[in-house]
């Protein structure tokens, strides 16, 4: 029950309890029981807020106890003039629940990764095998179709990784020539292997 204060004509009238903004600025003071009373005052409403950001309860009281943590240390910050004690404390609950989720989705996704890695899915092997050997049949008949120049150009790029400069220096001719054989079998093999890009 609240106390009576005596005012002047001697008449007893009930204490008025103290404002969140009065409790933080004592508690920005170092004083533990005004961090008890701001608890007991806004506890429900904060919990409340988080609760509706972390569906779990668990994490939800977690949460709260890190806003509470966090309003202890950093009370002596707060700046009554950029708004209420609650609206400050509600900021603090949503960023800190808002991270929490965040974290809980990097989990998730880091395990997801981890046990695609870990995963040990059967691999058809034959049928793998027949696909290599089909694309690799298409690839030589493609190149069939290359003049022997165009053919040799191509060669040399894809099979001996030599730039285009090499290219021409070990056949001897023009870089632009090279080039252009380059450009013109590529396009002849997109087109006979239905390459759209």
């Amino acid at each position: 029950m609240l106390g009576l204060v005596v005012d002047g004509s001697g008449a007893g009238a009930p204490a008025s309890a103290p404002t969140p903004d009065e409790l933080l600025a004592r508690v920005g003071a170092g004083d533990r029981e005004a961090f008890a009373a701001l608890y007991d005052v806004t506890a429900p409403r904060v919990f409340g807020l988080v609760r509706r950001l972390v569906v779990d309860p668990a994490q939800a009281e977690e949460v709260t106890q890190d806003v509470y943590l966090e309003i202890w240390q950093t009370a002596p910050r707060f700046d009554p003039a950029r708004g209420s004690a609650l609206a400050w404390m509600f900021t603090l609950a949503h960023r800190r629940a808002v991270d929490r989720i965040r974290a809980a989705q990097a989990a998730h996704d880091r395990d997801l990764r981890i046990g695609a890695r870990d995963l040990d899915v059967p691999a058809d092997t034959v049928a793998e095998t027949v696909e290599v050997r089909v694309e690799h049949e298409r690839v030589h008949e493609a190149l069939a179709d290359l003049t022997q120049l165009q053919r040799e150009c191509v060669a040399l790029a894809y099979y001996d990784g030599l730039t285009q400069r090499e290219i021409a220096e070990r056949l001897e001719v023009p870089l632009g020539t090279v080039k252009t054989r380059l450009r013109d079998g590529m396009i002849r093999l997109r087109s006979a292997l239905g390459v759209t890009t």
